[in-house]
């Protein structure tokens, strides 16, 4: 089976309503996305680092608990693991801060087996740290050679606003890079203090990628492609518990869409079907608001088993009609 290799940053996400903790979580933002992805039985491995201490260890031993490879996420002696406080809000959406010291970022791996076909899964400040900026870089330039698909998401947090001119040249290479681009309202309201996606395709997407998805929260999912195309997909509504996360499930989702209706690498290049998007669309929304409906940041147990006899049963139809 096609596998997904994420790679980003790993926190403990300590959670608050009002004042007090309600529960503490490994978090990250393309972790969070493999997380569930291990869950819902596609194989995955992800490449990160984390601190020589008990929130390390218990990263680790998650990940790899949830069917999830971490040879690729390194401890480093005498480092300290980085966390988040997350306060939720009257609803349930999340105000940051973060503890964590960027210029001792290190980034030390060998490069997990890419065949073609396989997604990789990137972005948040991670994609964009100066310190690591070269191997990551690297990274993906050797993913793009062989064959995977590369699937970028935004995510830049208000936190390093101050970065924005500093860190423009990665963004734009990330975006070159990219099959597939998924941003939110905050992210580009961040960046470019725009909040129309209309607007924001056609000035700061289009020219490096074709395939942009823009969400907005409740708001429709607005989804852009190659010869004009323009669809919008409504947001079922939805009682949320949390929404950390929602959006690093939604890019879950689409990996595991792209490999349960069999979209390749050609396929993309050749341009992707209404029929085939809406698919993939689908099951971003679904991960995403499974994800709201616990403060786990990934989606339950539960749901994983049922995509993965989702997933099971579709490759098997798919090996049979060959």
């Amino acid at each position: 089976m096609r596998k997904v290799i994420g790679i980003g940053e790993t926190v403990l996400d300590i959670i608050f309503r009002e004042t007090q903790p309600i529960g503490a979580v490994p978090g990250g933002s393309v972790f969070n996305g493999v997380i569930s992805l291990g869950r819902s039985g596609v194989p995955a491995t992800f490449i990160s680092e984390t601190g020589n201490d008990r929130v390390g260890t218990y990263i680790k031993k998650f990940a790899s608990e949830n069917g999830v490879n971490a040879d690729g996420i390194s401890i480093y002696p005498n480092s300290k693991s980085p966390i988040s406080l997350a306060f939720l809000n009257d609803n349930n959406d999340a105000e940051y801060l973060f503890y964590k010291d960027h210029p001792n970022d290190k980034l030390d791996y060998v490069y997990p087996d890419i065949q073609p076909n396989d997604i990789v899964l990137f972005g948040s400040y991670y994609a964009l740290n100066p310190v690591i900026r070269p191997q990551v870089s690297a990274f993906l330039e050797h993913a793009k050679k062989h064959g995977a698909i590369l699937y970028y998401d935004v995510n830049f947090r208000p936190s390093h606003q101050n970065e924005v001119v500093r860190l423009t040249s990665y963004l734009l290479e990330n975006l070159e890079l990219a099959d597939i681009v998924r941003g939110s309202k905050e992210d580009f309201e961040v960046l470019f203090k725009k909040t129309d996606p209309d607007i924001i395709f056609r000035s700061d997407i289009s020219f490096y990628t074709k395939k942009f998805i823009y969400t907005q929260g409740s708001a429709p999912v607005v989804l852009y492609a190659e010869k004009g195309f323009r669809k919008e997909y409504p947001v079922e509504p939805l009682k949320t518990v949390s929404t950390i996360g929602a959006g690093d499930n939604f890019n879950a989702g689409i990996a595991y869409g792209m490999i349960r209706y069999g979209i390749t690498q050609e396929d993309i290049e050749a341009g992707l079907s209404e029929e085939q998007w809406d698919h993939v669309i689908s099951c971003g929304q679904a991960f995403s608001a499974e994800c709201c409906k616990s403060i786990d940041n990934c989606v339950s147990q539960e749901f994983g088993k049922r995509m993965q006899h989702e997933l099971t049963e579709s490759l098997t139809e798919e090996n049979s009609s060959l």
